[in-house]
């Protein structure tokens, strides 16, 4: 477990251009079991998720069409929300960073760490923007 101090700044990244912070298991089936589209972020301290994730994914929400709901959970402190997002991505396996998008409690697209590692944040956006174009 993260001290809160260590990833406040990582959290506000997410929380402050829109993302809700879901922090159990009931807030991850809420949020998710809807007929919404939803992307969900599995946020992380490793430095893919501050160099590329974090900000391939604030990139990718400044576009035309983007999912109805935007939600977070942080790997290593929000441990029995994350468990619960990661049962939703089956039969992907757990990574962190991560992100999924679901569209009507469904997995539509998902995009792993060893998609993240080694890419830039303007190709993670890429990848989810025309994600968001296919089902938003």
């Amino acid at each position: 477990m993260y001290p809160p101090e260590l990833v406040a700044p990582m959290k506000e990244e997410l929380t402050n251009v829109g993302f809700s912070q879901l922090a159990t298991s009931g807030d991850v089936d809420a949020a998710i079991n809807s007929d919404d589209t939803v992307l969900v972020m599995v946020n992380s301290v490793c430095g893919c998720a501050a160099g590329s994730a974090r900000p391939g994914v604030r990139m990718a929400i400044d576009h035309a069409k983007v999912p109805a709901k935007l939600a977070t959970v942080f790997a290593g402190v929000d441990s029995e929300a994350t468990d619960q997002a990661r049962k939703y991505m089956l039969p992907y396996p757990p990574s962190s960073p991560a992100i999924a998008l679901f569209k009507g409690g469904k997995l539509v697209h998902m995009v792993e760490r060893h998609h993240i590692e080694g890419r830039t944040a303007e190709m993670i956006a890429e990848n989810l923007k025309v994600a968001f174009d296919e089902f938003c």
